[in-house]
């Protein structure tokens, strides 16, 4: 018998706190290690709507990141083909998560990988006519909640903070185009307020970016130039985001915004260029000095893609971003090869 979400938000609350306290004592610990945490990022693995079956690419993906053993694989969304008029039916849905956690998540449970989610508009839109694949989404996940310090699980899995580490990690809510919600942005002024100088490092994590960065979907961001000062101000250093299915590090205004490969159906040019971002995923090294990012792409994700062939800068009416490693005041870099030692 299936549990309600409020059944399972009930029964994990005493984890949740009972992990905070732990993380309290063991947070020295994790940072005098001298290890920089790792890590991985995917995004919009989904093919047509509707579909079960996930490509070579996903599985390879997958495989490559279980190599490089990371401390956490982050989704930014669409991990399956949702928001379909006329409307999928539960039965389909669920075939469709049941092929998603096959691919994605049961494996990297089995190499004891913990995986942070974020709703994509193909899983949990919240536009009107979809609040059954929330419902759904609400019951795929609660039962896998990921192996981390919560530190506000109340909006879970949409919009919720964890730490791992010194590094505060916070998931937004953010499936429909335009400003977040006013209780969502009350929630992150008071959650950073609250826990923001506790960590040494801030990261957020979204579906929507907050910025335009490919072609055909200029108008498909978040756009709250009062969203930015909160998080200037805060410092929060890197967003993590998907949706437009091509990999840039854009900054403005001391932010790292990264913006994700897809592995799934669709890559996309970045704005005023004509090639297409090739499928891959986001590696993140976060030692002391900084951050260091790298793309791997598609189909043998060993060779890290060479920042210098993207745009020194995207430019649109609404925002200037300029490549993250070229921004003063960030120390944003390239990573290593380090898919290359994993296979050594």
């Amino acid at each position: 018998m299936k549990q309600t979400p409020a059944a399972c938000r009930q029964r994990h609350g005493l984890r949740s706190l009972t992990l905070w306290f732990l993380s309290l004592a063991l947070l020295p610990l994790l940072s005098a290690a001298g290890e920089p945490l790792r890590v991985a990022v995917i995004s919009d693995l989904n093919g047509d709507y509707g579909s079960t079956r996930y490509g070579a690419t996903v599985d390879g993906a997958v495989s490559s990141i279980i190599a490089l053993e990371p401390d956490l694989v982050i989704s930014t969304g669409d991990m399956v083909a949702g928001q379909r008029r006329p409307h999928l039916s539960r039965a389909d849905v669920e075939q469709m998560w049941d092929a998603f956690h096959r691919h994605v998540s049961e494996p990297l449970q089995a190499a004891g990988i913990p995986l942070a989610v974020t709703p994509g508009n193909h899983d949990a839109s919240a536009y009107d006519g979809f609040g059954l694949e929330r419902r759904i989404f609400d019951e795929q996940w609660l039962p896998r909640r990921p192996g981390v310090v919560f530190l506000d699980h109340t909006g879970y899995p949409y919009h919720y903070a964890f730490s791992l580490g010194d590094i505060l990690f916070i998931s937004l809510d953010a499936t429909v185009i335009g400003h977040l919600p006013e209780g969502q942005m009350a929630w992150l002024r008071q959650l950073l307020e609250r826990h923001g100088a506790v960590y040494q490092r801030r990261i957020i994590f979204s579906h929507l970016p907050l910025w335009p960065l490919a072609r055909g979907r200029e108008r498909e961001f978040i756009g709250d130039p009062g969203l930015q000062a909160l998080l200037e101000n805060a410092g929060v250093e890197l967003w993590l985001s998907g949706h437009h299915h091509a990999f840039y590090p854009g900054a403005s205004g001391g932010i790292a915004f990264v913006g994700q490969a897809c592995l799934g159906a669709g890559p996309r040019r970045l704005i005023g260029t004509e090639h297409r971002s090739a499928r891959g995923f986001t590696l993140l090294e976060l030692p002391a000095d900084g951050i260091e990012v790298t793309a791997y792409e598609a189909p043998d994700f060993r060779t890290p893609l060479d920042w210098s062939t993207l745009p020194a800068r995207l430019r649109t009416h609404t925002a200037d971003l300029q490549r993250a490693d070229l921004a003063q005041g960030l120390v944003v870099r390239p990573g290593n090869s380090a898919m290359q030692e994993a296979h050594r």
